[in-house]
This record gives structure tokens, sequence and C-alpha cells, in this order.
């Protein structure tokens, strides 16, 4: 039950941190904002996919089969994430589009550092008792969430007291191996979710 309501709690802040950020990114023509924003409806994706995993849990026979396909699923939407910020950013860089300061994303990616580590201790725990991958996974999501927000939050300081407007899109694409390191783990099923917690 407490696994559950850690999803649902996830889903809806991550909604409302996606929605902020896509809005937010839209309007300062920010890739390090829309791709935070993206990342955050992966998580949701993620979230949705370990709701069901656990609504499905009581059946054993099924139980790995829907470990993988839940892990498959938030692997798939990480890859697809990865080519799109490289694709932005890599643009934004050779077009040398500057993005507007974001007051909203800086207050954002503030709260994320805040909010993120507690949700992803409260995950791990959880994971550990219920011996899922999938929750252990979607805990290591969460600390990358804490790594993204970071990285968010550098680039947008960067552009907005420097006006070094080539923060924004290198800082999303240092976003991208963290990105693309968790769609391989999850798409592999990495089993060892353990050592990288």
């Amino acid at each position: 039950m407490r696994g559950k309501r850690l999803e649902y709690f996830t889903i809806a802040w991550n909604s409302l941190e996606g929605l902020v950020a896509l809005i937010a990114g839209a309007v300062a023509g920010s890739i390090s904002l829309v791709g935070f924003g993206i990342d955050s409806f992966v998580e949701v994706t993620s979230g949705a996919a370990l709701l069901w995993r656990m609504s499905v849990d009581a059946d054993l026979e099924n139980r790995e089969r829907n470990e993988k396909l839940s892990l498959r699923i938030v692997g798939a939407c990480f890859i697809t994430l990865t080519a799109y910020i490289l694709y932005e950013s890599i643009g934004d860089l050779v077009a040398r589009r500057a993005p507007q300061q974001s007051l909203p994303g800086i207050i954002l990616a503030c709260v994320s550092l805040v909010v993120m580590p507690l949700l992803s201790r409260a995950k791990k725990k959880v994971g550990n008792e219920l011996g899922s991958r999938a929750m252990k996974a979607d805990a290591r999501q969460t600390d990358f969430c804490v790594y993204l927000s970071a990285i968010l939050l550098a680039g947008l300081v960067l552009n907005a007291a420097l006006g070094w407007w080539w923060a924004d899109p290198v800082s999303a694409l240092v976003m991208t191996p963290i990105i693309a390191k968790e769609g391989l783990d999850a798409l592999r099923g990495d089993p060892h979710c353990e050592s990288c917690c």
C-alpha cells in the first residue's frame, strides 16, 4: 500500500513539475527546461507502469514478466527523451538560439532539489521491502531527477546571472548521458539495482 501511495504522489508531483517546466521552457525558449519537463512526464509513465505492476503483483506466475515490461516501458521513454534533447540542444547551439531568463524555472529546480531526495529515500525503502527491481529503478530515476535539477539550476542561473545563453543547451547536453544510462539500464532489466541505489 505504501508503494502505491508513493507512486500516486510521484505521478501528481511529476505531472505538476512537468507542466510548470514545459510552460516555463516554452516561454523562455529553454531546451533544458523543456527536457526536464518531458523527463517529469517520463517519470509519470514510470509511476503508472509501477502502479500497474503492483496491481497484478498477486499473480506470481506473471510477476517477473510484468516487472520486465515495466522496466522496458520506462527505458524506451528515456531513450526517446535522450534523442530529443540531443537534437534540440545541438540545434540551439548551432543556431545560437538564446533562451530568455526563467525565474519560474529556477524556483522549480530549487523545489525539486528539496522534494526529490526525500521521495527517492522513501522509494528505496519500499523497493527493498517489496523486493521490487522496478521500484528500485524508479528510486534511481528519482535520484537522477535530483542530478537533473542541479544541472538545470546551473544552466538557468548562468544564463540569468551572467547572460551565458549557451549554458542552457550545454546543461541539457550534460543531462543526456544520465538519461541515456537510465534508459539502457531499464531496457536491459538491470538486476543490480542495489549497487546503483
